[in-house]
C-alpha cells in the first residue's frame, strides 16, 4: 500500500540555491508513495514585504541556512528506494496549493530579459487572496492565479559537484515551466541512488519567458506522487498533461533549445507511432507548438506540445 508524507518548509529540511548529490535525504520514501513538500519563496531579507508580519520559518531559513550560488530555498531532497542511475523518476503532480498572503516580483540588477534597458531596480509585494486564487496588483489590477513549482529535479550527478539553482540542466531543477501543474507528470533521469528529489521555488502565476526575471513569488505546497520507472531509458526531461506530450528544450542560446525541442519530439512521436521521422518532422511542423518556457536562467527554455490525439 502507498503511503502519504509530508514534508514542511522547516530549515532542517531545506537548502539555500543549489542541488548537490551530497546532501543526506531529509525524507526517505517507496516507490509510488505520494508526499506533499511546503516550499518558501526564493529570495532573503531584501524581499521581506515591509510592515506585514512574516511566517516564522521563513525568518529563521533567512538567519540560519548558508546561501548557496542561487536564491531559491528548496525542499529536500528526497530518497526513493529503488531508483538507481539509468531509472527515470515519474513525478505526478497532483495538488497545489498557496501557502502565503503575499508575493514578490522585482526587477534586480544585471537580470532578466532587458537588464540594460531596466536599470531603475524594484520589488513590489502584491496581496494574495488564497480563498479567491487571485491577486491584487499595487496598481488596482486583480489577476487570477495557477500556481507551480519553479524547480523540480532530482540531485546532479555527483561528478558535477555543488550546482546553483538559478541554471536548469538536465537534472531539472529551476525549469520555471508553467505547464507543470496539477495534471501534468514530470520525468528526469536518475543520476544517484534514491533520485533525491527537490522542489522549490513556488510561484503563483508566471507568464511564458519570465522576463523580468521573477514571476509572483511565493509559498507554495505540492503534492507528488514520485515513482521509479525502469522501462523507459529517458536520458533529458520529458513531460506530458492528460492531453499532450511536451518535450523540453534547455541550452544558453534559445535557437539551439528550440531544435532540442523539437528533435525531442520527433523521437517521441516515432517511439509512440508508426511513422517515419519524416512524417513526425512534418507533424510538428501541423499541430506541435513551440512555446517560451523562460529566458531568464542562464540555460534558456523552449518546450513543445503536441496534442496526443494526433497520435492515434
Amino acid at each position: 500500500m502507498a503511503r502519504h508524507y509530508e514534508l514542511p518548509a522547516a530549515s532542517e529540511s531545506m537548502v539555500w540555491g543549489y542541488l548537490d548529490a551530497s546532501l543526506p535525504p531529509v525524507l526517505r520514501v517507496a516507490s509510488g508513495d505520494t508526499v506533499t513538500i511546503h516550499s518558501l519563496p526564493a529570495g532573503g531579507a531584501e524581499c521581506l514585504p515591509p510592515g506585514r508580519a512574516v511566517a516564522p520559518e521563513y525568518l529563521k531559513a533567512i538567519e540560519t541556512l548558508p546561501q548557496g550560488p542561487g536564491p531559491h530555498f528548496i525542499t529536500g531532497p528526497v530518497h526513493v528506494a529503488g531508483a538507481r542511475p539509468g531509472d527515470v523518476l515519474q513525478i505526478d503532480i497532483l495538488d497545489m496549493k498557496l501557502r502565503f498572503d503575499w508575493g514578490f516580483v522585482s526587477i534586480l540588477p544585471l537580470l532578466g530579459t532587458l537588464p540594460d534597458d531596466f536599470t531603475d531596480y524594484e520589488t513590489i509585494h502584491p496581496e494574495i487572496d488564497v480563498a479567491r486564487g487571485v491577486a491584487h496588483m499595487p496598481w488596482g489590477l486583480e489577476i487570477e492565479l495557477d500556481p507551480f513549482f519553479g524547480i523540480l529535479g532530482v540531485a546532479p550527478p555527483a561528478a558535477w559537484g555543488r550546482c546553483g539553482s538559478p541554471v536548469p540542466r538536465a537534472f531539472g531543477g529551476n525549469l520555471d515551466n508553467k505547464e507543470l501543474k496539477p495534471g501534468a507528470t514530470l520525468y528526469l533521469p536518475v543520476f544517484n541512488d534514491g533520485a533525491l528529489f527537490f522542489a522549490g521555488d513556488g510561484h503563483a502565476i508566471q507568464g511564458d519567458g519570465e522576463v523580468c526575471i521573477t514571476a509572483l513569488e511565493t509559498a507554495v505546497s505540492g503534492t507528488f506522487r514520485l515513482t521509479v520507472r525502469k522501462d523507459l531509458g529517458y536520458r533529458w526531461p520529458f513531460a506530458e498533461t492528460p492531453d499532450a506530450l511536451m518535450t523540453i528544450g534547455i541550452d544558453e542560446d534559445l535557437d539551439n533549445a528550440m531544435r532540442s525541442a523539437v528533435r525531442e519530439m520527433i523521437s517521441h512521436v516515432c517511439s509512440r507511432t508508426n511513422r517515419s521521422p519524416n512524417q513526425a518532422y512534418m507533424l510538428c511542423s501541423l499541430v506541435g507548438n513551440l512555446r517560451v518556457t523562460q529566458t531568464v536562467d542562464g540555460n534558456k527554455g523552449i518546450h513543445m506540445l503536441l496534442e496526443k490525439r494526433f497520435l492515434r
